[in-house]
């Protein structure tokens, strides 16, 4: 019989413990993974921004990684290429108002959405957007 209440009590002390343990994991997985996102957020406004809202699970998603992440650097110092994942950031969605992943949205130095795209977005379509709002 005692055997019995000190498994129960150690079973209790093991879930008790894996409650917290979770608990601090996602409180750790809300935040952004990728620092250039807080870099952006904190450029945000002063120059013309690309978001790009989607989740690293879908497919079309998967294609615009590398895509983003090229030119992120291309064009540096000249637009923010800022990526969000819903999977980390789910609020996001909701201030985006998305309504299908991946959305990229094109804000201009002001802040203000200059264009919406919903679906997968080449690398030349997005050039040429940046161009068009005087982006080279």
């Amino acid at each position: 019989m005692k055997r019995i209440q000190n498994a129960v009590i150690v079973g209790i002390m093991l879930a008790i413990g894996s409650v917290f343990f979770f608990s601090n994991c996602a409180d750790q997985s809300g935040k952004e993974p990728d620092s250039r996102a807080a870099q952006a957020e904190s450029q945000t406004g002063k120059l013309p921004t690309l978001v790009d809202v989607g989740k690293g699970t879908c497919i079309p998603c998967k294609k615009m990684k590398p895509i983003l992440d090229e030119l992120t650097l291309e064009y540096q110092g000249r637009a923010i290429v800022r990526v969000i994942d819903l999977r980390y950031e789910p609020k996001e969605a909701k201030k985006y108002k998305i309504r299908l992943i991946p959305t990229q949205i094109f804000f201009d130095e002001e802040g203000k959405e200059i264009y919406r795209h919903e679906g997968f977005m080449d690398k030349q379509s997005i050039k040429s957007k940046f161009a068009e709002m005087g982006v080279y």
